[in-house]
Parts: C-alpha cells; structure tokens; sequence
C-alpha cells in the first residue's frame, strides 16, 4: 500500500495510528501542503478532491480518512477499533464524530486559508478561532469520558478504539495553536495513555519524513 500524505495534517496523522494499530505496512509518500502540492495535476490524477490522505491499496485508491478507516476495520477486523456491542460502538463513534465532524473540519487548511487571504484574519485571529472550536469541542468530549463509570485507560474502555485515533491528531492540532490543555485533565490522561503505545508514538508528526 502507498500512503499519500503530510506529516502535519490530522487526517492524515489519524490514519497513520489506524494503519499502526493494525500492523498495516505502507509506503509514506509524502505531498506537501506548504508547497501546494496537493493542487497540482500529478495528485488530482490520484485524488480528484485533493485532499490527504490517499491509500493506494494496489487496487484502489481510497479517499477521505473516515471512509479508509472503516475499510480497515472491514477489511482488517483485529484487532478492532470499535467494540462489539452496537451501544458501545454508538459511543465511540460520538466520540470521534465530536472530533472528525465538529472540530477539524472548521480548522483545517483550506478554512484557515481562506480566513487568511480572503477575509483578511491576521494570526492572532487564526488561533482565537481554533481555540473557540477546539474549546468547545473538547469541553463536551470531556464531559462525556468522565461521565462514562466504565472508562478504562483510554476515551473508552481499556483498548485503544476510533476515538482514540481521532482524539490524538487533533491535541497536537491544539497545542499548534497555543489551546491550554490543562482545562481537560481526563483528555490529558488518555493522551498520556495512547503515546505509551508505539502505533500512536510512530505516527507523531515530528518523526515523519517530510517533517523537516
């Protein structure tokens, strides 16, 4: 499988954990966001949306990180991401929809480019309104976790499941736009939880290739 990717974007970094916590190998091909490369015609060819991630199976490509990571869990069904029973599995999936639905999409690039260069926002601008969405994402995904008695290590359970893999992408998200984290003591601690794994360690921006 080839990975289509940048080391910085959430989707993208959220991918990578799915591919880890699978034992999945790919090859990391890197497209830069800061060059444009994504707009360009040689990865249209391979995403007619332009966006990252891209999973290049052999057969198929695969597009939009929600869709490729329920192919996965298909596809590659151990070890899971969601649990078994369908009223559990309903609460994970709030949970990473608080992230994937809610929070990124508000925040990512192609928004914050616009804010930019369109309307004018200085940076300053930039990070208050990260912070606003993030903020009020992150209240209620913590107010969830701790009312949950049977929350393990982890945003459900004692298993790393779908919103870990949300969750952990978009606090380095937060933290690249200066959002205290200390508000959110519970979301700190299943932080600290996953980055003991090595699926969740590999996929950290900073030690992708193109990250320099």
């Amino acid at each position: 499988m080839k990975l289509y990717n940048f080391f910085r974007s959430g989707t993208s970094h959220r991918l990578r954990i799915a591919l880890n916590l699978k034992g999945i190998a790919s090859e990391y091909v890197a497209i830069d966001l800061r060059n444009e490369e994504h707009l360009e015609d040689a990865f249209k060819s391979i995403n007619p949306q332009r966006f990252v991630p891209a999973l290049d199976t052999g057969k198929q490509v695969l597009i939009q990180s929600p869709a490729i990571i329920e192919w996965l869990e298909e596809k590659y069904p151990n070890p899971p991401l969601l649990p078994f029973d369908a009223d559990e599995r309903v609460q994970v999936r709030a949970l990473a929809a608080i992230v994937g639905c809610d929070i990124h999409p508000i925040n990512n690039r192609r928004i914050l480019e616009m804010l930019r260069h369109h309307f004018g926002a200085s940076e300053d601008s930039i990070n208050a309104w990260c912070k606003q969405w993030i903020e009020c994402g992150f209240d209620a995904y913590e107010a969830l976790i701790v009312a949950d008695n049977h929350r393990g290590r982890f945003s459900f359970g004692d298993t790393t499941t779908l919103a870990d893999v949300y969750l952990i992408p978009q606090i380095e998200s937060a933290r690249r736009f200066h959002v205290d984290l200390s508000r959110w003591p519970t979301i700190c601690s299943v932080e600290k939880a996953c980055l003991e794994l090595d699926a969740f360690k590999n996929a950290a921006p900073h030690l992708q290739p193109d990250a320099g």
